[in-house]
């Protein structure tokens, strides 16, 4: 089932528009994203945008008022507007995949029956974007457990190089760094150094130990007692946090941490550092292929990781527990194949 709206406005600029598909577009993450990427906040402000919204059968009726919605906004950037539940006509040219839609772990549901439940959904679009994705297509997959479902993408399309496939590890990121700004008392902005090591999980590790503000180092100035007793798990729950405090979802949080990762991805960085969870080559001794977050600059539209960092042993056993528990869940995915 396919609807496409007329473009929102007849002008054209000199650019070729961008083709952008997000999945889940029903869903309340979706519902933030979309109306920032229509405003220009990824590519800039004179960039046009072919948006095409992809959801299952059932929620297609959800998206298409969704679509509405984006077409009574006027965005002059909007070029079409398509909304469909056929993944080979969603990923067809694109240049650009926020993979938001995911199942959610049920009520006693396993984190292994969670992956096989999105193993199939993240099987099925990787093989539609090997077989219609532009050649310089960008994947982010936003969707948890999100390490695993880009490792399984990324395997399901042996034509598109891995390093096309992240995992949003952004938000982690930004929840680190609110926090570090809040205890520090400085601008969060003047914020640098910061990294989540490894998994969007549980494990995972951010690590202030190259910490800096306003260039000038502070982890030491950070109390330990509180950043291994407190801080450390904080950022991993936070957003139950949220959830017990607001009564939902931090939906738009994430949207913008989404922004905020494809936007560093195709403009850069300009030398800072972020966290991205991407295909490992062997940085740090991770195994190749596990998509994993590292330190990374973003450099004329590529990532970078920062490497030759000195790790002490605190930090070595936090990175090995990351590893161990994505060696697992990909022997899961894995078994898909």
């Amino acid at each position: 089932m396919d609807s496409l709206l007329e473009p929102v406005s007849a002008h054209s600029t000199a650019t070729t528009p961008v083709n952008v598909t997000v999945t889940g577009a029903g869903g309340n993450i979706a519902y933030s994203l979309l109306w920032r990427i229509a405003a220009g906040e990824v590519w800039g402000p004179q960039q046009k945008v072919n948006l095409t919204l992809l959801e299952i059968p059932d929620a297609v009726r959800v998206a298409e008022g969704v679509a509405m919605e984006l077409a009574d906004s006027a965005f002059p950037l909007i070029n079409t507007l398509n909304v469909t539940d056929d993944q080979t006509r969603a990923f067809d040219g694109t240049n650009a995949a926020f993979l938001v839609g995911a199942k959610p772990r049920g009520k006693g549901e396993s984190r292994e029956d969670l992956l096989s439940a999105n193993g199939r959904i993240f099987t099925a679009q990787g093989e539609a974007l090997n077989r219609g994705a532009a050649s310089d297509v960008r994947v982010l997959v936003v969707g948890n457990p999100a390490n695993t479902n880009a490792y399984i993408a990324s395997k399901s399309a042996p034509d598109i190089a891995p390093e096309r496939f992240n995992a949003m590890m952004r938000l982690d990121h930004n929840r680190a760094a609110s926090l570090l700004a809040k205890k520090l008392d400085v601008p969060v902005g003047d914020l640098d150094g910061l990294v989540v090591w490894g998994n969007h999980s549980d494990t995972q590790f951010p690590d202030i130990e190259f910490l800096r503000a306003a260039q000038h180092q502070v982890g030491d100035q950070i109390d330990r007692d509180w950043y291994v007793g407190e801080f450390i798990g904080r950022v991993a729950k936070r957003g139950a946090e949220i959830i017990d405090v607001r009564g939902s979802s931090s939906a738009a949080s994430a949207a913008s941490a989404a922004i905020d990762h494809m936007r560093d991805w195709v403009q850069g960085t300009g030398g800072r550092w972020t966290t991205v969870a991407m295909p490992s080559t062997g940085e740090y001794g991770v195994d190749k292929g596990l998509v994993f977050g590292f330190p990374t600059v973003g450099v004329n539209g590529r990532w970078s990781v920062v490497e030759g960092l000195e790790l002490a042993e605190f930090q070595r056993e936090r990175i090995d527990r990351n590893i161990a528990a994505l060696r697992e869940e990909a022997a899961v995915a894995d078994s898909l194949f």
